[in-house]
């Protein structure tokens, strides 16, 4: 797995959207009470019920290997400018 520059900084912004997308697609389940462990899973599963990433084989379904779809899922999202990218 490669290592993406400002890593930690997009996977908190991927965590902010996808909660923000979960929310008006009517999942309920995210708060702030929610660890952020369960928000990247919860985020993940929902993306991949969506078919916006690809599903992690069974046996590879780490937090690390979340974390890290997350980070690939917003930095495609993103616009080529973003400071994060750079």
């Amino acid at each position: 797995m490669k290592k993406i520059k400002n890593e930690s900084q997009l996977l908190q912004h991927a965590i902010k959207l996808g909660s923000t997308y979960a929310l008006k697609r009517g999942y309920v389940g995210i708060d702030e009470t929610t660890s952020a462990k369960d928000k990247q899973e919860c985020i993940y599963r929902l993306l991949v019920q969506d078919k916006l990433v690809s599903a992690l084989p069974k046996d590879q379904e780490t937090s690390a290997n979340i974390r890290h779809k997350l980070v690939i899922w917003i930095t495609k999202h993103l616009p080529p400018d973003h400071s994060l990218l750079k």
